[in-house]
């Protein structure tokens, strides 16, 4: 089995790296950044993505990699790991079809769960991720974001993250 692990941050690659060698997975790939992580995707063709959305232009990078990846491939499972616990941006992640989202001040116990699960092709939610997405959907709650494309997410969190307008144009191309 390959997983591919893509985050900036080398603490939690290498404690996701320790945690599936534990679980038996025969080859983990590293990706430092989105870019390189579609590469490696499209080169290796792992069973299993773990992403972090908070990498480039905030979490919405994140968003844009797992759409992008889905118009490629729609089975691989992919597995957020985010410091992201926002009920809106854990919704939006699973629309654009992530199979599981844990937040990274998680136990290792429950990573090892949510691995497992979104490996068997089975979606993962924590408890109180689940019951805050459920009771938003049942009070009628609509997801704002949901009608927002990817672009205007990004320059949404751009300005929200206090960045100029100069600034948000040049990193935006």
């Amino acid at each position: 089995m390959k997983v591919l692990v893509i985050d900036d941050h080398p603490i939690v690659i290498q404690g996701c790296r320790r945690l599936l060698e534990d679980l038996g997975v025969d080859e983990i790939l590293v990706a430092a950044s989105l870019s390189e992580g579609f590469r490696i995707y499209r080169q290796k063709h792992p069973d299993v993505i773990i992403v972090d959305l908070s990498m480039q232009s905030g979490a919405l990078g994140g968003l844009s990699f797992i759409r992008r990846l889905r118009v490629h491939d729609e089975r691989t499972p992919v597995l957020v790991l985010s410091m992201h616990s926002d009920r809106m941006i854990v919704s939006r992640a699973l629309e654009v079809g992530a199979n599981g989202y844990l937040l990274k001040d998680t136990t290792s116990e429950e990573f090892v769960k949510a691995f497992r699960r979104v490996r068997d092709g089975q979606p993962y939610l924590n408890h109180e991720l689940a019951s805050q997405i459920a009771f938003m959907e049942a009070r009628g709650d609509r997801n704002p974001l949901s009608r927002m494309t990817l672009r205007e997410l990004q320059t949404l969190s751009l300005i929200a993250e206090g960045k100029p307008y100069i600034s948000i144009a040049e990193e935006l191309h």
